[in-house]
């Protein structure tokens, strides 16, 4: 794998996409405690992504975007997840979305340079994967055309504000199954969003089911396909690029748990002040190290899944370590609502349940060491 990190001269800056995740961020802050409350979508941090230019950042400059790579995408969802975990993990989605059509159109792959002018012209792009994975229960049925979509999707983040998601479904049964792989909109017939977050945190990532009822699919729609029940093809390729993206949200929850807790740290509290920024740094470390290791341009392989694998695991669960102890180095302060410690202990604990899970990894680190 390259170590090897190059951005365009006529891209965004890293001083840049800090500033214009900050600005995000400020305005997402300001709602976020309503929001959480009552598990309603992050708008307002939407509405400031879409007129800042957020949600277009990885979109290359040619094509109407700013032109960020996978490293300053991380270094922006970790700066506006420390203020708001919910509008980070939910642009997460989107941003993660955007960095695997970049990867299709570096190798001139249909429909990519297309989708990426669209999201530079404000199309949002939700994703069901986390609830896909590799076993779909979403039926394919070939029609004239294209295919009938039917089945319900859940954990479909930023739902309300997506113009579209990228999605899944099987056609056929038993060995002959193969998944096919579509970005379907979300105002096409059939399609509609049912409203079942109410969740223990990220609550204002809006996560809901989204149900497909005969839906149309055209045969132009698909992006590729991919056996039944195997992680390979475009799944693989947008596991690779999601984990670094996610993992930089949850980061950003840790340091602004560590952030908080420091301005409110008890006497006596030095060593578990220091014991938090000791691992915010080491999972710091550990993301942006895998995100070098495996360049701007990954090969689609099990390798690189399995070097943003393990970063993403040590990230989320050192995440929920480093809340745990700002918890204990803020006192009773943080037990409240009105704390945004006590959101961040929920937040950060969505973590574990994205694929691969930590547990999932182990596994497949295992395996790949030739343990059976």
């Amino acid at each position: 794998m390259t170590t090897t990190i190059t951005t365009p001269a006529t891209a965004i800056t890293d001083d840049d996409v800090r500033a214009l995740a900050a600005r995000v961020g400020a305005v997402a802050a300001a709602h976020d405690a309503a929001h959480d409350l009552d598990a309603t979508f992050v708008t307002e941090a939407y509405a400031e992504m879409a007129e800042s230019g957020y949600l277009r950042l990885a979109v290359p400059v040619e094509l109407g975007g700013l032109g960020a790579s996978m490293r300053q995408v991380v270094l922006a969802e970790e700066e506006l997840g420390a203020r708001s975990g919910a509008a980070g993990l939910a642009a997460a989605m989107h941003l993660y979305l955007t960095l695997v059509q970049c990867w299709r159109q570096r190798r001139g792959a249909d429909g990519a340079e297309t989708a990426l002018r669209r999201i530079a012209d404000g199309l949002v792009v939700a994703t069901s994967g986390g609830s896909d994975w590799v076993c779909p229960s979403t039926t394919a049925v070939e029609v004239e055309g294209g295919y009938r979509f039917d089945g319900r999707k859940t954990f479909c983040s930023q739902a309300p504000g997506a113009g579209a998601i990228s999605t899944s479904a099987t056609l056929g049964k038993g060995a002959d199954a193969v998944v096919l792989h579509a970005t379907v909109p979300l105002s096409a017939p059939g399609v509609r969003i049912v409203e079942t977050w109410d969740t223990l945190g990220m609550r204002g990532t809006a996560s809901h089911d989204i149900v497909f009822d005969g839906v149309f699919v055209p045969a132009a729609a698909v992006l590729g396909t991919r056996p039944y029940g195997v992680l390979a093809g475009p799944l693989l390729v947008a596991a690779m690029h999601f984990a670094p993206v996610a993992a930089a949200a949850y980061l950003g929850v840790a340091r602004g748990a560590v952030e908080e807790a420091t301005r409110l740290a008890r006497p006596g509290s030095t060593r578990g002040v220091g014991e938090m920024h000791a691992r915010l740094r080491v999972a710091r470390w550990a993301l942006h190290s895998a995100v070098a290791e495996i360049g701007d341009d990954p090969p689609a392989d099990e390798e690189t899944l399995a070097t943003v694998m393990t970063a993403k695991r040590h990230v989320v669960t050192e995440a929920r370590t480093i809340v745990d102890i700002a918890l204990e180095v803020a006192g009773g302060r943080a037990f409240f609502r009105s704390s945004p410690l006590e959101r961040a202990y929920r937040d950060v604990r969505a973590g574990m349940f994205h694929p691969l899970t930590p547990e999932d990894t182990l596994q497949l680190l295992g395996r790949r060491a030739g343990v059976s």
